[in-house]
């Protein structure tokens, strides 16, 4: 199971990417990897930051102590697996990108389940990054709009 954050451009910035030059193209795929990799980097520091308020236990293989997350606070880190599992990657056409976890128990944290409640980490690094992002490829177009590209 993976959990993802997906970055696309919005329904009129892809009608209009059909339109236009190279150059704009690598204007748009520049500000799209820079949201991408804004987006990865921030799941992972929530994850590495300390200040976790949950519960402490103890472990046994290797023997030590852990502090979990609260609900609602992104997963405290014990491994470094699922930190390890974040990865971003860009659609084919650049236009695009995705970040995602494959840490088979991804989806259990950011959503929760049953009998634990959610530790999301990916929807709020996306949420915080989201105005930024949308700047950077409203910027890129209107400047691929003004070096005349067609």
């Amino acid at each position: 199971m993976t959990v993802t954050a997906k970055i696309v451009g919005s329904i009129e910035i892809e009608a209009n990417l059909k339109r236009i030059s190279r150059t704009a193209k690598q204007l748009i795929s520049h500000a799209v990897f820079k949201g991408v990799a804004d987006v990865e980097s921030e799941a992972k520091k929530s994850i590495q930051r300390g200040g976790k308020s949950g519960i402490v236990y103890q472990r046994y293989s290797p023997k030590r102590t852990h502090r979990s997350s609260a609900p609602g606070e992104p997963p405290a880190s014990d491994t470094g697996y699922l930190v390890n599992n974040i990865k971003r990657r860009m659609d084919s056409d650049k236009l695009g990108g995705e970040v995602r976890s494959r840490a088979d128990y991804s989806k259990y944290l950011e959503y929760g389940t049953s009998k634990m409640m959610p530790r999301p980490y990916m929807f709020p690094a996306l949420e915080k990054h989201r105005g930024k992002i949308t700047q950077r490829i409203n910027r890129a177009v209107k400047a691929a709009n003004r070096s005349g590209s067609k």
